[in-house]
């Protein structure tokens, strides 16, 4: 007996020393994870966060948009996220004469709220792990050998399949979506319904949303928030967009709290982590830092900063460019930051320290199927480098660089011209010419392309040496005399796509003489077949990995289970629960960082001659009145903003932030600098979340909009 309750004291304290760390499933709390959230402060059980035969707190986090999160809040359908993860939406209704970027949009009623075109919010209705059926149905597969238990198409299959055996019903807006975790020794199958009747009801003023050029830094002061509305039909179905669509009566909507935090307060957070690699060995970490992140880094930085030139120039280009903008910069600093951290936390020391204890195992169970896969992973990791190197400058500089590469494609019309047939060329006409009018509202700035892309070819020549270049650049050396912004120029001034009385003389008398010359068409099947050879090399190279990968995860998972420890898997884009605590933290010797900022801190930033820094004058009234309503802290101020050290990633945006009661507190949407390294290895010294603190939303919807009627609709403690 003695026995026993050491071993269970040994494993609580294992479980407890290890609580932070973690994107778990929710289909595991009850098992790993209860007793140590409990311990560290927990006041609800589990099954109030995840009930697989009820409902819970998870009914009401959502998918917004396939990359960020949201939160219910109110029992007609009204969803809060990240203001930058509604920039699309903000940006696709805004102009120069209704700027809602700068001026923000409120909508006062019903009839007021903006349908947003192509914006869906996802609800997980189940969540099953499935591991042993989707085992047996790889018992009987054609190739047992192949890499189907990592193929979509076939787990779509076999999805299918479980579905009809086990009556699930596939009704509109319901999705299937099984997935592999831990390299292919688990699979969940998650039952989704998706609305696409999303309309915009609320965001503030970018100089509130976005204020302060400081993504990843901490100490921050921006209202990072935005809110929509789930519409469905009058059955409270899915359905497109219908003036006779009414918002969506909920099972579920969090109840807010505006008793706040202190320090050492337990918190969790629910959301959709996107991606992260904490099963990777040291080379692994090593390619990531010197071919995806430098890159982005060297890459995006000659891009921004042409782009922000012509965006301070005109505020047309500066709103159809914002979201671009945003999202380029958002990792162009992640790639930095992760970067210097992996340098500085010397993560490749923690991560060769890991692998050694796997190997060192493996060789005390006279098993060497771990030191033959780190073997292999080694070896392919060596072999793809210089491809991975030259996709990574070409998807950066040509690729997501190039907007004007989204031209048309003319394949239809060659086919077409091809053939010799009238009415094929006709119709194939016709539907170019649709292409090549959506094609160039979509670039309305064609100046700005062409000094962006002027850049971009000197980038990546910078960084790919001639004998390597993709093949356009032959025909640059040749008739161009190596000089590529002459060669830009004449794109946009001879091309069929380079502007619109271009497209309209060939369209008049197309031939096939001036698609196979033409040279953006020449651009992007060169970028293309780019694309595709170092598909080829990595292919080839890659053709062992996941075999590979799935032995050493599988190696790893074992490992930490013999030592007491739980299991989580990389993120994927699946719902997930980290838990944690509102904590200050001190990066370097003589520096610290409190755990929540004010608004006066926005004040003292504040600068009117940085467009990132300004403050809204009715903002700054508020302030000096202290009219700041029941949002106010114990002591007076405002809060802004508030950190904790939760295990979260890209996707974790617009995450609900929940107190121990499971009570919304605020909004996740950032990480600080120093925690950049935590997509790779996780260090909770180091490591935080910044949250917007729900009642600087509130105050903002209500002090500042006078929306009050939204606040009316929400259930506050």
């Amino acid at each position: 007996m003695k026995r026993i309750l050491l071993s269970l004291f040994i494993t609580s304290s294992v479980l407890a020393a290890h609580a932070d760390e973690g994107m778990w499933m929710l289909t595991d709390l009850q098992k790993q994870n209860e007793v140590a959230m409990t311990e560290l402060g927990l006041l609800i059980p589990t099954n109030q966060i995840y009930n697989p035969d009820g409902i819970a707190l998870k009914d009401a986090v959502v998918h917004f948009g396939g990359g960020c999160t949201g939160e219910v809040i109110s029992a007609e359908g009204l969803v809060l996220t990240n203001h930058h993860c509604g920039y699309g939406a903000i940006q696709q209704h805004s102009s120069v004469e209704h700027d809602y970027l700068t001026d923000g949009f409120w909508a006062m009623s019903r009839e007021e709220e903006l349908p947003c075109k192509g914006l869906t919010v996802t609800y997980i209705d189940r969540i099953l792990d499935v591991t042993d059926y989707v085992n047996e149905q790889l018992k009987t597969d054609d190739d047992p050998n192949g890499t189907n238990y990592l193929s979509p198409k076939y787990l779509k299959t076999v999805a299918d399949r479980f579905a009809k055996s086990e009556g699930i019903a596939l009704t509109p807006g319901r999705k299937l979506e099984l997935k592999a975790f831990y390299g292919g020794n688990r699979y969940y199958l998650f039952v989704k319904t998706t609305y696409s009747d999303i309309r915009m009801v609320g965001a503030p003023p970018s100089s509130i949303g976005k204020f302060g050029a400081d993504n990843w830094m901490w100490p921050r002061h921006t209202g990072d928030f935005s809110m929509f509305r789930i519409y469905a039909d009058k059955d409270g179905k899915p359905a497109a967009y219908s003036k006779d669509n009414v918002p969506l009566k909920v099972k579920k909507h969090l109840t807010i709290s505006l008793d706040g935090y202190r320090k050492g307060d337990f918190t969790f957070v629910m959301g959709f982590p996107g991606r992260n690699w904490r099963y990777m060995i040291s080379d692994e970490v090593e390619e990531r830092m010197q071919t995806t992140n430098f890159m982005r880094h060297h890459v995006r930085d000659v891009r921004q900063k042409a782009l922000m030139k012509q965006m301070l120039q005109d505020d047309a280009v500066r709103i159809h460019y914002a979201s671009k903008y945003a999202s380029s910069a958002n990792y162009w600093k992640n790639a930095i930051g992760m970067n210097e951290g992996l340098v500085r936390l010397k993560v490749l020391d923690t991560k060769r320290a890991q692998q050694e204890a796997l190997l060192a195992r493996g060789r005390s169970l006279n098993d060497n199927s771990y030191q033959q896969a780190f073997d292999q992973i080694r070896a392919i990791v060596k072999q793809r480098r210089p491809a991975l190197y030259h996709q990574q400058a070409i998807q950066e500089a040509l690729v997501t660089g190039l907007d004007f590469m989204r031209i048309p494609s003319t394949a239809g019309l060659v086919s077409a011209l091809k053939n010799k047939d009238k009415k094929q060329i006709a119709a194939a006409k016709d539907s170019l010419q649709k292409a090549a009018d959506r094609y160039f509202a979509s670039v309305p700035f064609p100046e700005v392309e062409r000094i962006v892309g002027k850049e971009m070819l000197k980038i990546y020549m910078k960084y790919i040496p001639a004998e390597q270049r993709i093949g356009i650049f032959q025909i640059i050396d040749k008739r161009f005399k190596g000089n590529s912004d002459a060669f830009i120029d004449a794109c946009f001034e001879h091309s069929i796509f380079g502007n619109k009385e271009n497209f309209a003389k060939f369209i008049r008398k197309p031939s096939l003489y001036k698609i196979n010359t033409d040279w953006m068409v020449l651009l992007k099947y060169s970028i293309t077949d780019g694309l595709l050879q170092t598909s080829i090399a990595m292919m080839d190279a890659n053709k062992n990995y996941n075999a590979a990968h799935k032995v050493w995860v599988k190696g790893m998972m074992d490992m930490k289970l013999a030592n007491g420890q739980p299991i989580y898997p990389d993120a994927n884009s699946t719902l997930r629960l980290t838990y944690g605590q509102v904590l200050p933290y001190a990066p370097a010797d003589g520096v610290k960082y409190d755990y929540y900022t004010t608004l006066k801190g926005a004040m003292e930033k504040e600068d009117p001659d940085n467009w990132e820094f300004v403050v809204p004058t009715k903002l700054k009234q508020l302030y000096q009145a202290k009219d700041f309503g029941r949002y106010a802290m114990p002591n007076g101020e405002m809060p802004i903003c508030f950190i904790v050290n939760t295990d979260n990633t890209g996707g974790n945006s617009g995450s609900p932030v929940f107190n121990a009661k499971g009570e919304l507190i605020g909004t996740g949407f950032d990480r600080n600098y120093e925690g950049l390294t935590g997509d790779i290895a996780f260090r909770p010294s180091s490591q935080r979340a910044a949250c917007v603190d729900i009642r600087y939303t509130l105050f903002i919807i209500d002090k500042y909009a006078g929306a009050s009627h939204l606040i009316e609709e929400m259930t506050i403690k």
